[in-house]
């Protein structure tokens, strides 16, 4: 049966370069709307005419992604990563309760003060929970502390805080206590990686935010304008129009 273990081995290089391909053209998608915001070189976001593919988008992220990959190892890449997509999560869950406890304009201050408090309760007792966790694996007294608190800060935006929107067709059920669970879940995952990893990706995540701060927020602001230019020419030109002899 040795034969077996070369088929195996076959397989998951196969799964693997399978995975990767179809990571590399999906962010090659996102790299092409980056790139026509102009937050990047619009270059990247030209289409090959025969193809219809961001061909620019797609050789940038392959070539990136290869150096990245061969100059840096397994575990830095799998702890950074892991760390990025929990963090997403985890913010993502953020959202949708801001999405459904608030519009702005019509959620009174007090509600959006109430729940800035309870999203602040929530977070920090994640945080709590999952320090207690690696501080002291085997302890069960700070969770006595932490778990209410979780509760009480996801019960606080269920009682005392009206959903402002509902969904049309299809919504997250559960609503706050899913979210607030996922909250909880990631960033408990995220306490369980190394203190290297959260160095990584903070200085990975100030450089970004550097970046977009001092170029890629001016960028797409008058990107923007340059949008609108037109068709405040064609109201010009209408109105000229109107009142011409």
């Amino acid at each position: 049966m040795k034969w077996a273990k070369y088929l195996v081995a076959l397989g998951a290089l196969k799964g693997m370069t399978t995975v990767l391909l179809v990571g590399a053209l999906g962010q090659a998608r996102y790299v092409t709307h980056i790139a026509r915001a102009h937050m990047i070189p619009p270059w990247f976001a030209l289409v090959h005419p025969k193809t219809g593919t961001p061909i620019n988008a797609t050789l940038l992220i392959t070539i990136s992604s290869g150096l990245i990959a061969f100059f840096s190892g397994l575990d830095v890449l799998t702890s950074l990563l892991s760390l990025s997509t929990l963090f997403i999560f985890m913010m993502m869950a953020v959202v949708l309760l801001v999405r459904r406890y608030y519009v702005t304009g019509v959620t009174p201050t007090i509600n959006l003060l109430k729940l800035v408090i309870f999203l602040l309760v929530i977070v920090a007792s994640s945080m709590g929970t999952s320090a207690y966790w690696g501080l002291n694996p085997n302890g069960w007294v700070g969770y006595v502390i932490t778990d209410p608190l979780w509760f009480l800060g996801t019960a606080g935006i269920a009682v005392f805080l009206p959903q402002q929107k509902t969904p049309k067709v299809w919504g997250v059920p559960l609503v706050p206590w899913l979210p607030s669970l996922s909250i909880a879940m990631n960033l408990f995952l995220m306490g369980s990686l190394g203190s290297a990893a959260f160095i990584r990706f903070g200085v990975c995540t100030i450089l970004m935010l550097v970046y977009y701060v001092f170029f890629g927020l001016h960028a797409t602001y008058d990107m923007a304008h340059q949008q609108q230019k037109p068709e405040s020419l064609k109201f010009d030109d209408g109105e000229t129009g109107k009142t011409g002899p």
